[in-house]
């Protein structure tokens, strides 16, 4: 059995951050994707042992028991690889190790060639019913379909009015929706689409948006006005996820005042119709020239001469 060092696959140091491990993994993926690289068979190769590394070290349980072999494997090399390296300590289905990753990887779920599934390795460290070297353990009992779990990314938009992937699985497309308001951690169920007929679970990432914060069911984000609206009162563009819409600013706005814009928020996992709110901080811009029009105006009201 030939030991895979994830961490040299992704270009990782073995303390690195799951924020970094996602950020590499990222720019990995498309590189090496099959419909950027159509009839490539070393870039398919290459994002199917991305795709694995990434499944193991994304996911804490399973990085965990990686790292454990890891050690051990290390230091069996250090006394001088003296004598087989005992894998049946290691391999025998991970009791207890929780979830599993798909053995489809997000370029065939998600509209990329079929390209099979994981390494041996891969199977043997964290499979099935203990399986060893391919070869499922004789335990004297069936093994019950476990649970699989496939990271997917969505845009803040798409949490706000809800999303649609496709899953290819066995030459059959698979639409799955994932509902408005899902966050960060939102896990979306699909029945019986596992390898084994166990269940696969969406496991939802939302990306960060350059205009908007959000705060739990609360966006925030800013507009600017020129000194003149702060001082009289007037409007001020805001865009929302919905739409751009006008908002009052009152005469004596102060900077950095914020306004709050009831119900134009992210909508409730629960009840969607329910939405959080909508802060919008103003930024005063003042001119760096005036005219000379505009300058005997602030004068005059400043009670200057």
């Amino acid at each position: 059995m030939e030991y895979k060092d994830y961490y040299k696959i992704l270009g990782v140091e073995r303390k690195a951050s799951q924020d970094e491990i996602k950020s590499v993994y990222r720019k990995l993926a498309m590189k090496y994707h099959p419909d950027r690289n159509p009839g490539d068979k070393k870039a398919e190769e290459s994002f199917k042992e991305i795709n694995e590394a990434y499944q193991v070290l994304s996911d804490p349980k399973k990085r965990a028991r990686y790292d454990q072999l890891g050690s051990s494997y290390s230091q069996w090399q250090q006394r001088g690889a003296q004598g087989d390296f005992n894998w049946n300590d290691w391999f025998g289905g991970a009791p207890g190790s929780g979830s599993r990753v798909s053995q489809e990887d997000i370029g065939n779920m998600f509209g990329g060639g079929g390209m099979g599934g994981f390494s041996d390795f891969f199977e043997s460290l964290f499979g099935m019913g203990g399986m060893a070297g391919g070869t499922a353990a004789n335990q004297g009992r069936r093994a019950q379909p476990q649970q699989y779990e496939q990271p997917v990314s969505i845009s803040l938009e798409e949490a706000y009015q809800g999303a649609v992937r496709v899953l290819q699985n066995n030459g059959r497309r698979v639409q799955v929706k994932i509902p408005a308001g899902a966050k960060t951690g939102t896990k979306v169920r699909v029945r019986g689409e596992a390898p084994g007929g166990g269940d696969l679970y969406l496991k939802v990432s939302v990306d960060k948006h350059a205009r908007f914060e959000r705060k739990n069911h609360n966006l925030h984000t800013e507009t600017s006005v020129d000194v003149f609206t702060a001082l009289l009162g007037g409007e001020a563009k805001v865009q929302t996820l919905n739409g751009n819409i006008s908002l009052s600013i009152p005469a004596g706005t102060q900077p950095e005042q914020v306004f709050r814009l009831s119900k134009r928020g992210m909508p409730n996992l629960r009840s969607p119709e329910n939405k959080g709110d909508l802060y919008v901080r103003v930024k005063v811009i003042i001119p760096k020239k005036l005219d000379d029009n505009q300058k005997k105006l602030l004068k005059e009201a400043a009670g200057k001469k």
